[in-house]
């Protein structure tokens, strides 16, 4: 299994903007989320990074939309060379893991690509200005490394941008599965 790290994006970047299909076929943007804090998360269905650490982040998330963040997940991988990350296996992946945010696909690749995303998990976390403020691990959870998953790091961030508090910048990059880019359209920030 690759291990890629997340590209770390400059602190205060403003976030991209996006209009994906969820898996029920609605169209979510950026836009729905003005004037809140918002999670932006690069997941899919087949990553051991990301099955690993699915039950606690579908927890944190449920918690987390309480407490008044936005939180949206892309899957952003070709489907065609890994049809285990369709559209209708993410439906059945949502169901499963008891995804309760929109969990969106990413055809084209193109906001992967705006959003610098690397690895699947990748977290960016913005303030209600929707400027980043954190992107980083879940937690120190890897496959193999028997850490328990609970989403100490991206609990902190999120806890400190709803409290109006001051989000640390010792951010410790995610590392995951890299994102499965279409042949030829591959990005230039990082290697293969």
């Amino acid at each position: 299994m690759a291990r890629t790290p997340s590209t770390m994006v400059d602190l205060g970047t403003p976030a991209p903007d996006f209009a994906l299909p969820d898996t029920h076929g609605r169209t979510v943007a950026l836009g729905n989320f003005s004037e809140k804090p918002i999670l932006v998360a690069f997941i899919c269905n087949h990553c051991p990074f990301v099955k690993l650490i699915r039950t606690a982040f579908a927890s944190f998330c449920e918690e987390y939309r309480e407490k008044g963040l936005g939180i949206v997940a892309i899957m952003p991988n070709d489907v065609v060379n890994y049809p285990d990350d369709s559209p209708e296996k993410m439906g059945e992946e949502a169901r499963d893991s008891g995804y309760t945010f929109p969990y969106l696909y990413d055809e084209t690749q193109d906001v992967a690509k705006a959003y610098r995303a690397a690895c699947t998990p990748d977290f960016f976390l913005y303030d209600t200005s929707h400027c980043l403020v954190y992107r980083g691990q879940f937690d120190a959870s890897r496959p193999g490394n028997e850490v328990i998953p609970d989403g100490r790091d991206l609990r902190a961030a999120a806890d400190a941008i709803l409290s109006g508090g001051t989000v640390t910048t010792e951010q410790i990059p995610s590392i995951g599965c890299n994102i499965k880019w279409r042949k030829g359209n591959e990005p230039d920030y990082y290697g293969p």
